[in-house]
């Protein structure tokens, strides 16, 4: 392979009848060549380097610029995210006290509620058991009377000529008091 790129390279220098091969090296045209390239690069320069490099070192700050505004934008994204999330989180921890309130105001006025029908009950009770009693002492009351006046009536009956009205009297009381208050 490499005799073969060799053969090529020498068939491309060698002259055709006599005209110089565009691969054969001639000084005079390197001297041109190398000083038409340095004019050139010195009318480059004056006239075109200045704007190219204004022109890439726009679009390096514009690049630069860029790049500060995107991370500018990721930095107010990542605040806004974690504010966000913190807003979030109170939003939860409030939501979770209300439930909590609710909670223990609903706890509290069930015991209010309980507390509130066990008094009205015992209320209720104490003035029905107030009530018996009191129906109570007034059939007892009334039932004595009515003792007394039937033992009266009954003692009269017996006793009427041995005992007078006040003694009666003295003698009736002092049985019901004997008796048991049942």
């Amino acid at each position: 392979m490499f005799v073969k790129l060799n053969i090529a390279l020498i068939a491309l220098l060698e002259t055709e009848e006599g005209k110089p091969s565009l691969l054969a090296v001639n000084p005079g045209l390197i001297f041109w060549t190398v000083i038409t390239f340095i004019i050139l690069l010195v009318l480059l320069k004056k006239v075109a380097w200045k704007p190219i490099l204004g022109i890439l070192e726009e679009r390096e700050n514009f690049i630069k610029d860029s790049l500060d505004k995107a991370e500018k934008a990721r930095l107010e994204g990542e605040r806004l995210l974690a504010e966000n999330k913190e807003a979030m989180a109170r939003t939860e921890e409030e939501a979770q006290k209300v439930i909590a309130q609710g909670r223990e105001f609903a706890e509290k006025l069930k015991e209010q509620i309980l507390s509130d029908s066990k008094a009205e009950a015992k209320k209720m009770l104490d003035a029905a058991t107030a009530e018996i009693k009191r129906k109570n002492d007034e059939a007892f009351e009334s039932l004595k009377g009515q003792v007394a006046l039937i033992a009266i009536q009954a003692a009269e009956k017996l006793l009427r000529e041995n005992l007078d009205k006040e003694k009666q009297m003295h003698l009736v009381d002092r049985f019901i008091n004997d008796l048991p208050k049942n």
